[in-house]
């Protein structure tokens, strides 16, 4: 009797995250004339626009280097820009905020995504008007709440079970039940593993099946058998150990083989030090019209973005948390570059093809300003080769056998792809690395046939057949969001990328590069 069942899978893992922060302040300024200040430090978020306390921590009395025992706990978003402020003050008797300045030890702000790509952040406080507060300093430790993180891999095997049939052996199997917090039993799995009380029976194929036993395990007991101890149980039948004055069991199960599988979630990746490299691929094709033109949609409007600078910012603000450095790939395709003005579909807007990263999201939206009047706008819309770019980084990545390094590549084009059968292959293979591809379709062009790409309608296959492994790829139309905010854009296209990191690593079987263990005894392992 050898069975094993994923009770709990990769996707499973994938609900709301939710952090515990844990603070506490170093340094802080000293306001009261007899005793030291007595701080509280009050957690605000942004919502609409609006900032609004949302929890704060006990008042500790003169200290000026309080560790807080109070933990804020908050759903965590990828998808999204959660910002949070810091707020220090100096409480007097009651813990209502005072009104003067004086009560105001400092406060420093940050994103929610901030602090988890680096699961330890350090910053100054800042007085009002920027001035720092002396030498005061916060600490937020941010720790994800594990939730059903894993399941475990059972093997039974029994001896000397009562025999039911006349004519035969017993054809045994069991039935596990979950015992319910109300005492109510939930049957959880019939073999051909896990949770108990396991009961015993004798198959008959009219379904009248004959009781031989029941054993009640704990899991402690299980977990026996991996300093190399056998584990067992008597099979016990209630009926006959009331009956029979001598009776010992009706056989015996034994725990042949038991593995603890760990299950990693996005956050247990980005706290393990995985960086977000960010690539961005504009369109320089000509149907965008004459940049010079106010039509245009790569025309420079000194008072307000166009549609792909607003597209490339929404996302950037989000995916520049979890990249440490700050360094973005910008890249363009469609268009007659410098100096001989060969089409191109695959170049650096920096023209340094050496190096295609600009400094932060100033130095990406520069080099596109900078690199229009020095480019002609051409065609036709191939985008197969930067994904094929793309793929070919993110693969070298992946030599290192860890979770160090996922791609994000954003494509923002005017069109329908022309070399679609080209981009269909360059996806499926794309998908065997550790990239995902967010399209935006900018203007008002018919994009139906860009939906085919999107693999949220049936799955994504090359023109061989062949299947995609994950599905990597969110197209939306950027019109969808002219009246939204850009926020609403960044939560659309990026809903999908934690399920995708998730989804490559585990088919790896990647663990996080620093893993956060359970317990300092941990056995747990990485999928199999």
């Amino acid at each position: 009797m050898n069975d094993s069942q994923d009770l709990t899978s990769p996707a499973a893992a994938l609900s709301v995250s939710k952090v515990e922060l844990r603070v506490s302040c170093k340094a802080l300024l000293d306001r009261d004339t007899l005793n030291k200040s007595d701080p509280c430090v009050i957690l605000m978020g942004q919502v609409e626009g609006q900032w609004t306390e949302l929890d704060r921590t006990e008042v500790i009395k003169s200290n000026l280097n309080p560790v807080f025992a109070k933990v804020f706990t908050l759903d965590y978003f990828f998808e999204e820009a959660q910002k949070l402020r810091f707020e220090v003050y100096d409480i007097h008797g009651t813990h209502s905020i005072g009104t003067r300045d004086d009560d105001f030890l400092g406060g420093m702000e940050c994103t929610l995504g901030q602090i988890v790509a680096q699961k330890k952040m350090v910053k100054p406080l800042f007085l009002k008007y920027g001035k720092y507060a002396g030498k005061s300093a916060i600490t937020v430790n941010a720790e994800e709440i594990s939730g059903n993180n894993g399941y475990v891999e059972l093997s039974f095997c029994a001896k000397k079970l009562d025999d039911k049939d006349l004519f035969s052996k017993s054809d045994p199997f069991l039935e596990i039940y979950r015992i319910n917090d109300d005492g109510t039993e939930q049957l959880v799995h019939r073999t051909e593993v896990i949770i108990w009380p396991c009961l015993v029976w004798d198959y008959d194929s009219s379904g009248k099946h004959d009781f031989i036993g029941e054993f009640y395990p704990t899991f402690r007991e299980m977990q026996k058998i991996a300093g190399g101890n056998k584990v067992s149980w008597d099979c016990i039948n209630p009926k006959y150990k009331l009956k029979k004055r001598n009776y010992k069991n009706s056989g015996v199960v034994i725990l042949s083989d038991l593995k603890l599988h760990r299950v990693y979630s996005f956050l247990d990746y980005i706290m393990g030090g995985c960086q977000i490299h960010f690539t961005v691929a504009i369109d320089f094709t000509a149907s965008n019209g004459d940049p010079r033109n106010s039509c245009s949609l790569h025309y420079i409007n000194p008072y307000q973005p166009n549609e792909y600078l607003k597209a490339l910012i929404a996302v950037v603000e989000i995916c520049q948390d979890y990249d440490s450095d700050k360094k973005f790939s910008a890249l363009g395709f469609g268009a007659r570059i410098p100096p001989n003005y060969e089409v191109s579909h695959d170049f650096a807007i920096n023209f340094n093809p050496d190096n295609d990263e600009c400094e932060g999201i100033q130095g990406v939206v520069e080099a596109y300003q900078n690199c229009l009047p020095k480019i002609q706008l051409y065609g036709p819309t191939n985008v197969a080769p930067i994904i094929n770019r793309l793929a070919n980084q993110a693969a070298r990545e992946e030599t290192t056998k860890d979770a160090s390094r996922y791609h994000i590549l954003l494509i923002l084009t005017d069109g329908v792809v022309t070399d679609m059968a080209d981009t269909r292959e360059a996806i499926v293979r794309a998908s065997y690395q550790p990239l995902s591809i967010i399209i935006v379709g900018v203007g008002n062009a018919d994009f139906t046939d860009m939906q085919i790409l999107d693999g949220d309608d049936g799955i994504l296959r090359s023109p061989k057949g062949e299947p995609v492994l994950r599905d990597i790829v969110q197209f939306v139309p950027f019109r969808d969001f002219k009246t939204a905010s850009p926020a609403a854009l960044a939560k659309c296209v990026l809903a999908e990328v934690p399920k995708q990191v998730v989804e490559f690593y585990s088919h790896k079987a990647f663990a996080p590069k620093c893993p956060i263990l359970d317990s300092p005894n941990s056995t747990a392992n990485t999928p199999e």
